[in-house]
This record gives structure tokens, sequence and C-alpha cells, in this order.
């Protein structure tokens, strides 16, 4: 075998169920099968038929394989390869057995249990780890990408039921070395709710449209409601372009000031005005330590199991210091 030789292989994957469905692809839990035996559960996201035809959001969907398949970092689900089968395209990525950060909100709000602090800040700041590392990613070739993720929202962050947090759904995000189909004519791409000014505007976007909605989802993750609620285009418009910025200590009274400020720092309607994510995430570190909680995989963990009891099954169990 020679450093240029090419290796050749073959392997299929087996759907096994159903995960999710959304607007532009499903993805299933599926084993990836090779020689002798080998197998591997992966998930398997699969475009769907009517949008396979159409070169915008084919592109998309081969856009999130490429930019996200090398940022391996322990905040963002792994991608693994890009591929085609009977004229369909499909993402194979890392198995993520857990849950969505949208399904621990909704549990909390269902059974009118407050988000713990620490769990929500520990979530927030991971989240926020993931971000600063899409930001300031760099290539092979020494070229740094200035990946934007124009969609973060609780839906797109997953909890393993072993504690971890790990951002995905790259399907809209873009670097700066790529061609913006939302540049061309005009594509609202991503969820109003969570949507920066410059972004419900069509305006170029940056890393800071990613820490605005990340202001939004720690708000929410307090608060375990949302900030924003218009749903049509120019309501939302009105809503977080022209009109207030939302007063926290009315909207989130219970809420330590500190977290208050970091929020409304977050959501400025200015971008230069908001802090980076590095700066956001290490700030609600100091804020967990500072109060003695720090959080960790361990802490998030506990509390899956004792608000999940029937569905929690983690690859690993901590033995010592688990506290609901």
């Amino acid at each position: 075998m020679s450093v240029d030789q090419e290796l050749r292989v073959s392997s299929s994957f087996r759907l096994v169920r159903e995960v999710a469905r959304g607007g532009m692809a499903t993805v299933y839990e599926a084993e990836q099968m090779g020689v002798a035996g080998f197998s591997k559960r992966m998930a398997v996201k699969i475009i769907h038929e009517r949008f396979v035809r159409h070169s915008e959001w084919r592109q998309l969907f081969i856009d999130e394989a490429k930019l996200s398949a090398n940022l391996v970092h322990g905040n963002i689900v792994q991608i693994y390869q890009l591929g085609e089968s009977d004229g369909s395209l499909f993402i194979a990525m890392e198995l993520i057995k857990g849950l969505t950060l949208r399904t621990l909100i909704n549990a909390h709000r269902a059974q009118r249990i407050p988000m713990p602090t620490d769990v929500a800040a520990y979530c927030a700041s991971r989240i926020c780890r993931a971000l600063d590392f899409a930001h300031h990613f760099i290539d092979d070739a020494g070229v740094r990408l200035d990946i934007v993720h124009r969609d973060v929202s609780p839906g797109n962050v997953m909890l393993t039921w072993d504690g971890h947090v790990k951002l995905t759904d790259f399907g809209i995000a873009k670097a700066r070395t790529m061609v913006d189909p939302a540049a061309t004519r005009p594509l609202l791409l991503g969820k109003k709710h969570y949507m920066s000014p410059e972004q419900l505007m069509g305006s170029e976007v940056d890393a800071r449209t990613d820490v605005f909605a990340m202001g939004v989802v720690l708000f929410e993750l307090f608060a375990l409601r949302s900030l924003f609620t218009e749903d049509e285009t120019m309501a939302a418009i009105d809503e977080v372009v022209l009109g207030p910025s939302p007063d926290l200590s009315m909207r989130l009274p219970d809420a330590d000031p500190k977290i208050q400020a970091l929020i409304a720092q977050a959501i400025e309607k200015r971008p230069e005005d908001r802090p980076s994510a590095a700066v956001l995430g290490r700030a609600l570190d100091a804020w967990c330590a500072d109060r003695g909680t720090p959080g960790s995989p361990e802490r998030l963990q506990a509390h899956l199991a004792g608000l999940f009891p029937d569905s929690f099954q983690p690859s690993t169990r901590a033995t010592q210091g688990i506290r609901l």
C-alpha cells in the first residue's frame, strides 16, 4: 500500500427506525454494515424527494455535509459521510441517544417545574462552545471560514442521556467562502422567533447573529416560554427590529440580575454591542462557579434521569456525585 493509493470500499445502511421528520429531510436510526460482520449504529438523514430535484435545496443539503464534516468538536454532532442512493442524497452522522433541548424545555413547561439554573446555564454554555468553534474554524488550507449557523434553536440542540450537549443541523449554515442562496433571491432561512434583527431584514450576517439566537434560547431556558412570539414575517420584524428591547426585569423577574444582563447583552439590536459566543459561554460558566453549582455531564445526566425515568437509557451511568 502506498500513501497516494485509493482504497475502494463498499458498505450499506439498513434503516432501523424513523427518528425525526423535518421540512427538508427525515432522520433515521440506521445500521452501517461492512465486511466480516462489522456494524455500527449511525443516524442517516435523507433529503425529501421533492427537494432533491430542486437545485438550491439540493445544494444546501450538500453544503451542510461538506461544511460540517470537519467540525470535530465534543459539542457538535459529527458528520461521517455524504452519499447517494437511488438518486436520493443522504448524510450519515453520529447517532445521538437522548433528546432535544426543545423536549427538555417542553417537559419542564408541561410539569410546571422551573429548569434548574445550573442545568440551564450548562446547556447554554456548551452551545456557546460549539458556536465559538464553528465561528473560528480554520480549514486544511489555513483559511478561516467564519461559519455562521443561522438556525440556533432548542430543536437543533441534542442532549445525550450521558449528559453531553451537541449542536446539530448546519443545514442553512454559511461560510464566508460559500455562495449563499439567500443572497440571490429572498429566502428567509431559519426560525423567525430566534432570528436577529439583521437576519430578519435579510442583511449580511456574521457570528453575532448566532449570539442573538443564543440569547433568545437562554431566555427560554430560564423562562420556559418564548421571548418573541410573532409568526408572520412583518409582525416579527416589528417585534424584533422596530420594537423596544424586551424589559427582562419584567419578563424574567425571578432570574438573577446577572443572567438578565447576559441575555440583554446577547440580544442587543446592534451586532457590535453583543458579546462573542466565547465570552457569553465563559460568563455563564463563571456565574455557575460563583454560585457553587458548576455544570457537568454528570449533573445533566442525573437531571434527565429524574425527569425522564421511563425513557432514560444512558450508555454509561455515573455512580457517584449524582444529585437531582
